[in-house]
Formats: structure tokens, C-alpha cells, sequence
């Protein structure tokens, strides 16, 4: 008789897991992956065939590794213009193949923290979870009152995992640290604080249920955009009930083409609502993956998940006002001031390479679609710049930057044409006619406003051919050569002289040695040192009759 075979126990899902051997998995399996992609280098073995299958091993590795890696490569999976395709498409898979923990597991935990039994807490319940997270998985049920609700689980023992990462990598950050003093411009060691802050702050479902009823709040006036209802009576730290509210996954193009979903629209709606966000709200999702993010048949976008949220600063948020509208003017400068006010650039003596790189990102990127290819024009800049590392990434603007490019992912798999500028219009606009209430919308509609003026007023195609030009020139791109007749012959007879002159001096050098070694007696080295001087001399006479060719020709000529 056969018997189906149970499922491999993962590394972190072991009941024991000691500090030094969760240490040790996790240098193991970057030492074996960094050593994979030397060897494949030295061989010049980079095909897509072995970049499969070092993809294919990467996830298995995250896996393996558990919730925290799990994470980083959700991430990296949305980021098709940074990794090779086969990783991309190795990583995509992360987000349903997580690993179940089994229903009894899920119930037992149910009825534990809400200390009933689970057909006393829902009318239905079922034991296959609709979906696997790295944190938890999802039950789909039903209340007695009839509303369809899903049930989020925490996985088991995921908070002692968390305490030996928290160790694991500390040691990791500490190599960096002592081994590779080029990481430490990088302020890791915040960054690595606040990671590990959000994350604990993940794995506790009232806060998460806290945030998704102040995430609605913000967006109790925008009907398209729909946020689960939190059933507190049947909320804990550990499992959280939420209104079921099914959707396409946001990443999903052919089905959402299938229904009639407008992309376009879909992708102004997206990049609007982290800009409100981030801009506005100064609170925002920092974890927004394919699998937090779904779309209704009317082409609304629900919101899923809010245990990964992250607060900005006024001031930060200030900085950012200015630096989005300075990006929407494509003024360089502006936004070099700012990046370096918000600190995620590094001043240094000579910033002419990072200026003129955001000024290539600028005009190349921000209304048109990316071409890797580009940055071949700017390669020597690029070379300088990260020569002397003037980039450096603050803690608390870590997520900022992986939630803008991890949505900016998203809307480029959904159309390759994708336009930041253009998506952005309706935010400008709203915010443009709005009233202004409070300092900071006041603000973000006094910025609004000059962005529109800016747009109405923008120079003709001459004149900014022109001002582009005068830039250029101005940073070195262009350089104007003044030629002048009677420099260039007087330089080429002084060239001519100073040869001569050279000559003269070795020959005559050579001279006074074969006299030397005549005088000592050595008789074979002086006649060569006088042959050598003989031919010497001729070479001085010969530059002396072209230096008085040259002379009358010119004088000849400036008659």
C-alpha cells in the first residue's frame, strides 16, 4: 500500500534551533551562493540555462531560511529591471510557495487565543488555508451573523524565530563590520535596528488591525480604494478576522485584461494612492508585493495587508513635497538639495558626477519607459560616483525606497509604457484645487499649483535647446575649441625647438663621456660613445635646418 509522503521539515521550522546553528545556516548559504557566482563568472558560464538554476537554488535557500530571507527575495521578485528574468521569475514563486503549517496547528492556535471552541466562534471554518504568508496562512469562514471573513493564523513558534535572526544577523552585520569597512559608510547598524522593529511589529495582529482601521480612515473619501473591515470580538495578538474581500492580484495582467480592467487607470490609481500616502498621510504600506495588493472587476485596488507600516517624519515629509515636484520639473539641482537635506545623498567636493547622473535619470526615465541600455552614456559618471560613494540609504528611509520601487515594479509588469509623470497627473490636479488645510497640504498645494504654472509656462523647444546647451557646456559634456593659426605655428616651432634642444643635450652628453673613457683608456667604448654622438649630432642639425625652414616659411607668409 502506498502512503503519500509528509512534507520536508524545513531548516526553521525545527522545534530546536540554537543560535550558533541558525548562524551558521545563514553564512553557509551566502558563502555557497557568492561562490556559485564566481565560479559561474570565472567560467564565463552566464547562460540563462545556469542562471535558472542558481535562481531556482536561491529560493530554495529562502525557504529554507524562513520568514525573514523569505521577505527580502518577496521583495526582489518584483524588480525585473535589476535582477536577470530567471530570478525574477524563480522569486515570483515565493508568494505561493510558502509552507503550510497544518490546520490543526491553525484551530488549536484559533481556539487558544480566543479560548472558545472554533464551531463556537464561526458558523463554518475551513481547515485548508486559502493562502500561505511567510508569517501566517488564511482561513476562509463564516460568522454566525453570515458575513464571509478570513482568518489570519500566526505560524507557530515565529516569535523565537525571530529572536535567533535578530542574533543571527547581528553576527553578520558585525563581519561586515570588522571585515568589509567599505559597508560601514552605510549606517547598517540602523538600518538593521529598524528593520527588526517593523518586523516585531508585524507578528502582533492588533497592532496591524490598528493600522488597517487608520489606513481606511485616510481613505474613507476614496471609494476605489477598498480596506477589509477588522471583527475585533475575534482578534488577537496572534489571529486577526477580517471581511473576505477577493481580488486578482494586482501583478495578474492577462486576467485583469480578461475582465476589462483599463491598466493605465489602474496604474494612475496605484502610484496616486502611495503618493497620498507618503505625502500626504505620512503614514503608508511598506510592504506593498504582489501578494498585499489585488484588484476588484470594477478596477478598484484593495489593500490587504498592514502588519509592515511605516511613519514619515514632517520634516521628511517636507523634503519629499520638494522633492517630488522638483522631479515633475526635471529641476536637477532642486532635487540634488533635497536628496542631500533628506540624507540619502553624501556631499562631497566635486558633485558634478551625481548631478549630472540625476540628470540623465531625469530626462531619460521619468516619461518614458527604462532602457538599461542607456546608462551606457553616462558610464564614466557613473564610475566616479560610486568610486567615491556619495549614496547612502538612512534607516528610516530605508522603506520609503523599497516601497516606491517595489510599486514602481509593479506598474511597469503591468505596462511596459509605463509613465511615472503621467500616472502622477490626477494627484497634482487634486491637490492643486484643493483648499489647503493645515501647513502641510497647504504646502503640497502651493507646490502643486507652481507645477502647473511651471507646465504652462515651459520654455519652446529652441529655447530649451538652448538652456540644454548652455548646460552641457557648463558641466563639461561640451567643449569649445578656438583655433588660432598663428598660435598653433608659433607653438609647432617652439615644439620644433625644444626637441633640438633635447638633442643637442644628449649628444653633446654622449660627447664628454666617449672623452672620459678616452682619457681612462678605454678606447672600444669611446669610439662607440663618439658614433653614437656623431649620429646625434647629425639629428641636431637637421631639427636646426627645419626650426629655420619653418621660420621662413612663416615670416613668408606674414608678409
Amino acid at each position: 500500500m502506498l502512503t503519500k509522503a509528509a512534507p520536508k521539515t524545513l531548516r526553521w521550522q525545527r522545534s530546536k534551533y540554537s543560535p550558533l546553528a541558525r548562524q551558521i545556516d545563514i553564512f553557509a548559504a551566502a558563502g555557497k551562493f557568492m561562490f556559485f557566482l564566481w565560479w559561474d563568472g570565472l567560467l564565463q558560464n552566464n547562460s540563462p540555462h545556469t542562471r535558472r538554476i542558481r535562481a531556482h537554488w536561491l529560493v530554495n535557500t529562502l525557504l529554507n531560511l524562513g520568514p525573514t530571507f523569505i521577505k527580502i527575495g518577496q521583495s526582489l521578485s518584483t524588480r525585473a529591471d535589476l535582477l536577470p528574468l530567471e530570478y525574477v521569475k524563480e522569486l515570483e514563486q515565493l508568494q505561493d510557495r510558502v509552507p503550510q503549517f497544518s490546520s490543526e496547528e491553525a484551530i488549536a492556535l484559533v481556539e487558544s487565543e480566543l479560548g472558545k471552541d472554533i464551531y463556537a466562534l464561526y458558523r463554518d471554518f475551513n481547515p485548508s488555508p486559502i493562502a500561505a504568508a511567510s508569517l501566517g496562512q488564511v482561513h476562509k469562514a463564516r460568522l454566525h451573523t453570515g458575513e464571509d471573513v478570513i482568518v489570519k493564523v500566526q505560524r507557530p513558534g515565529l516569535e523565537s524565530l525571530f529572536d535567533l535572526d535578530v542574533k543571527a544577523v547581528r553576527q553578520v552585520m558585525r563581519f561586515c563590520d570588522r571585515y568589509l569597512p567599505g559597508t560601514r559608510k552605510y549606517d547598517l547598524e540602523s538600518i538593521y535596528h529598524e528593520f527588526f522593529k517593523i518586523l516585531y511589529q508585524e507578528i502582533d495582529y492588533v497592532q496591524e488591525g490598528k493600522n488597517s482601521d487608520r489606513f481606511s480612515h485616510n481613505f474613507r473619501e476614496y471609494p476605489q480604494v477598498i480596506v477589509p473591515k477588522v471583527y475585533w470580538q475575534y482578534t488577537t495578538k496572534k489571529v486577526l478576522t477580517l471581511e473576505y474581500a477577493p481580488g486578482i492580484k494586482v501583478d495578474d495582467r492577462i486576467s485583469l485584461e480578461a475582465i476589462g480592467v483599463d491598466i493605465v487607470k489602474l496604474n494612475q490609481l496605484g502610484i496616486c494612492c502611495y503618493l497620498k500616502q507618503l505625502l500626504i498621510d505620512g503614514f503608508f504600506q511598506a510592504d506593498p508585493h504582489p501578494g498585499n495588493l489585488a484588484v476588484t472587476e470594477d478596477g478598484s485596488l484593495i489593500f490587504y495587508d498592514f502588519g509592515m507600516m511605516a511613519e514619515i517624519k514632517s520634516l521628511a515629509k517636507d523634503q519629499m513635497v520638494k522633492t517630488f515636484f522638483a522631479v515633475m520639473r526635471k529641476d536637477t539641482d532642486e532635487v540634488l538639495n533635497t536628496l542631500i537635506s533628506i540624507g540619502l545623498v553624501e556631499p562631497m567636493p566635486d558633485m558634478m558626477p551625481v548631478r549630472r547622473l540625476i540628470a540623465f535619470l531625469l530626462d531619460k526615465f521619468i516619461d518614458k519607459p527604462i532602457d538599461l541600455q542607456a546608462f551606457n552614456e553616462i558610464k564614466n559618471e557613473l564610475y566616479i560616483m560610486f568610486e567615491q560613494q556619495p549614496f547612502r540609504l538612512p534607516a528610516e528611509m530605508m522603506f520609503i525606497v523599497k516601497s516606491v520601487t517595489t510599486l514602481d515594479g509593479i506598474a511597469r509588469t503591468l505596462d511596459p509604457n509605463y509613465n511615472f509623470i503621467a500616472s502622477a497627473q490626477p494627484f497634482v490636479k487634486s491637490i492643486a484645487v484643493s483648499k489647503g488645510r493645515g501647513n502641510a497640504i497647504g504646502e503640497l498645494a502651493r507646490q502643486a499649483r507652481s507645477f502647473i504654472t511651471y507646465k504652462l509656462r515651459q520654455p519652446s523647444k529652441s529655447q530649451f535647446f538652448l538652456k540644454r546647451l548652455e548646460q552641457r557646456i557648463e558641466e563639461g559634456e561640451l567643449q569649445i575649441r578656438v583655433r588660432n593659426i598663428e598660435s598653433e605655428r608659433a607653438l609647432k616651432r617652439i615644439n620644433l625647438a625644444l626637441k633640438t634642444l633635447i638633442f643637442a643635450c644628449l649628444t653633446g652628453f654622449v660627447f664628454l663621456s666617449g672623452a672620459v673613457l678616452l682619457v681612462g683608456g678605454y678606447q672600444t667604448g669611446a669610439i662607440a660613445a663618439f658614433a653614437v654622438s656623431g649620429f646625434g649630432g647629425l639629428f641636431v642639425l637637421r631639427s636646426l635646418l627645419d626650426l629655420l625652414v619653418k621660420e621662413k616659411l612663416d615670416r613668408m607668409v606674414d608678409r
